[in-house]
């Protein structure tokens, strides 16, 4: 069989396996107990696989998905935060760490749209008006990221008059600043818009040749769009056709005024480093990128990867030889990472949660998450790979945060295995991750995971400078709920002598997240007074005079705060 023949041959039996599933999944959601029997006794026998439903999302809801991606390309900021309140859940926007600060680089993105889209000649008063708009936004949901070094810089945005060359806001400017917005706010818009509970196949039938409301706005929206850049091409038309008048008596076009058209038309369609790199001088130079423009290019084929036996994976895991538990733990990790960014790496991860690899809500003593307590140093070892993979990505963190042993797991390897090893360095990682949910700093600081970072801490140059990364990583992040303050204050005077000592490392990463810790914690009255005795300020003054400026304004920050 040629390759073409056997990937077509995937192709059927993966549609087949999806028909199966919806078949199953309707007569189930009906409670058509005899019939699911039948079926499935019929397609063990046939050999057929079903594959299990992996949710629903309907019309009106990629309909929303869409309109917030348009709004936020088009840099609508009206329509998409309205469309943000109405369909977010407020349990999400209050609570999440992850989407407070989706939300605010949100704000950032809509507040600097003008200077991106139009820079050195953007309307004045639209720029002014959605810089009042992000101070609003600074002074009410906003304020509770304040105490965040991470975004304290931004809080200056409204007061520059020039943030395009302002050092502090350089990155905002870069190409790859938005395409890296708009993953993640993509990613994030998949795992938090609420799934239908509605069979698939009835959802299909539903749909048909319905149209509903929010496709009708939709292309309301996609029309007004139209209208604009309708508008926008007349006004730049005009311009053209005045210079060519011009050069009738004699006046030369020249190739500035050729870049700043061609910044305006292709602003959407290039990037801005393609447009001003180019060279204008040279004749048919801007014919040929507007021509280029618009040439439709062919939509590279993600291949998706064959499905997996996932029950008889389980029972390998749980009852397999070590050597055959570490290579299949390699396979599933090697899976998930070595998979294409994108469409690719969502499958994976979605068969892994669909197919409930962790098995989250297991009572048995023997999942794969207790080999995190094998003999076996290198099983223990690929097992916490896993997890840390898992761990990268948004919606396996919250698949991770749905075990309710996977912290007390995770802490006990902490303690038990040596210090610097590959698991307990994965394990530190995978929790610093994790910490970025609220829930998880909670329960995290509960289990007391604050006083054993201290003590770690105190021996620092014993610790290797990836463990001492995550090590103050998690820390500050931990650092960041009031519960956590209130443990570092039971021990301040050790909490800040240890912090202190860590401040003078040579790794700007490490010293970075030491100064989160303490902007945190210095805002607690008697953590202040305990450093006031323990002259901490004259010791930061000591290193605000390194050579990297963005860790001399941390620590400037940390001194005027306290």
């Amino acid at each position: 069989m040629s390759s073409r023949e056997a990937a077509n041959m995937g192709d059927i039996l993966a549609t087949e396996a999806d028909l199966l599933g919806m078949i199953n999944e309707y007569l189930t959601f009906y409670e058509f107990e005899e019939t699911v029997n039948s079926l499935d006794k019929e397609c063990k026998i046939k050999g057929k696989l079903v594959s299990k439903p992996q949710g629903n999302i309907d019309s009106k809801t990629r309909g929303i998905q869409k309109d917030l991606l348009s709004s936020f390309d088009d840099g609508d900021h009206k329509v998409f935060f309205e469309l943000w309140t109405e369909n977010i859940p407020s349990e999400i926007t209050d609570t999440d760490t992850e989407a407070q600060s989706l939300e605010f680089y949100l704000h950032i993105h809509f507040t600097i749209y003008p200077l991106r889209r139009h820079p050195g000649r953007h309307d004045q008063a639209e720029f002014e008006e959605r810089i009042s708009h992000f101070k609003q936004y600074l002074e009410t949901r906003g304020a509770v990221l304040s105490q965040n070094l991470e975004f304290l810089p931004y809080y200056a945005l409204p007061f520059v008059p020039n943030p395009t060359v302002h050092p502090s806001f350089k990155d905002l400017f870069q190409n790859s600043w938005i395409p890296q917005l708009k993953d993640k706010l993509e990613l994030f818009l998949s795992v938090t818009l609420k799934q239908s509970n509605t069979p698939t196949l009835l959802n299909l039938y539903n749909e048909g040749g319905k149209s509903t409301k929010v496709e009708l706005d939709h292309y309301k929206r996609k029309f007004k769009k139209l209208q604009a850049d309708h508008l926008n091409l007349i006004g730049i038309t005009a311009e053209l056709v005045e210079s060519l008048e011009d050069t009738v008596s004699g006046k030369m076009i020249s190739p500035e005024y050729l870049k700043s058209v061609c910044l305006r038309m292709l602003s959407s369609k290039m990037s801005q480093s393609v447009v001003q790199s180019a060279d204008f001088t040279r004749p048919g130079t801007a014919s040929s990128m507007l021509r280029a423009s618009i040439v439709s290019q062919k939509p590279k084929e993600v291949p998706m990867l064959p499905s997996l036996d996932y029950e008889k994976l389980k029972k390998d895991l749980v009852k397999g030889s070590d050597r055959l538990k570490a290579l299949l733990l390699q396979a599933l990790r090697w899976r998930l990472t070595r998979s294409l960014p994108g469409e690719q790496r969502d499958t994976v991860l979605q068969a892994f949660i669909s197919n409930d690899l962790m098995e989250r809500y297991s009572t048995k003593e023997n999942t794969l998450l207790h080999l995190m307590r094998s003999k076996n140093e290198t099983v223990r070892q690929y097992m916490a790979r896993l997890i840390n993979a898992f761990a990268c990505l948004a919606e396996g963190r919250v698949y991770l945060s749905q075990i309710p042993i996977l912290l007390k797991l995770l802490t006990e390897a902490l303690r038990t295995e040596e210090k610097d090893s590959p698991t307990r360095e994965n394990v530190l990682n995978a929790l610093e991750k994790l910490s970025l949910r609220s829930s998880q700093q909670t329960a995290m600081i509960a289990a007391d995971l604050i006083g054993w970072l201290v003590d770690e801490l105190q021996d620092s140059d014993c610790l290797s400078d990836y463990t001492l990364q995550c090590s103050t990583g998690l820390l500050s992040n931990l650092c960041l709920q009031t519960k956590g303050k209130r443990k570092c204050a039971e021990n301040a005077r050790h909490v800040l002598k240890v912090l202190t000592d860590v401040l003078g490392h040579e790794n700007h990463k490490i010293r970075s997240n030491v100064n989160g810790a303490l902007y945190s914690i210095l805002c607690i009255p008697s953590v202040r007074q305990e450093a006031k005795e323990m002259s901490v300020e004259e010791i930061l003054r000591c290193y605000s005079k390194g050579e990297n400026s963005d860790l001399n304004r941390q620590i400037e920050f940390i001194i005027i705060n306290s």
